[in-house]
């Protein structure tokens, strides 16, 4: 009997694997200023019906004359109701994380409303973060997730 009941639990857990073998986890992007945050995956936001809807950030790096440099990042996304937002950052972890953002990945970041020295004011970064797994690659070839 008990060589059934391991046969039986062996049997169930291949399949259990078979069927999450390949698992995708689309994210579609979110932007919500009552959390004042926005996330989603960017394959799943490039492949969106709707064209206008994005989510990525980026760096920029400036020479500064004197042999140095300043860097500073951005994130961006745009929902399928149309919210829009944008935050930046100096911050060097930020522009790290924003560095090690690849192709593929889940984004999240928040934000805050702040004012600059002359009292104009914008959204700056707070919060960053990234996930690169299988379950955000396209099933199969460069179409849209299966």
């Amino acid at each position: 009997m008990k060589i059934k009941t391991i046969g039986l639990a062996a049997l169930a857990t291949v399949f259990a694997t078979a069927v999450h073998a390949g698992a995708t986890q689309p994210q579609v992007v979110e932007v919500d200023f009552a959390t004042e945050s926005a996330h989603g995956d960017q394959w799943t936001a490039r492949n969106e019906p709707n064209e206008e809807v994005y989510i990525g950030c980026g760096l920029r790096t400036h020479d500064t004359g004197a042999g140095g440099s300043f860097t500073w990042g951005f994130c961006q996304a745009v929902d399928s109701k149309g919210n829009d937002v944008h935050c930046s950052t100096e911050n060097p972890g930020l522009i790290d994380a924003i560095a090690a953002l690849d192709s593929f990945s889940y984004i999240t970041f928040r934000w805050k409303k702040v004012a600059d020295a002359s009292g104009e004011s914008y959204l700056q970064c707070q919060y960053i973060g990234s996930s690169t797994q299988s379950f955000y690659l396209p099933k199969q070839g460069f179409g849209a997730n299966n």
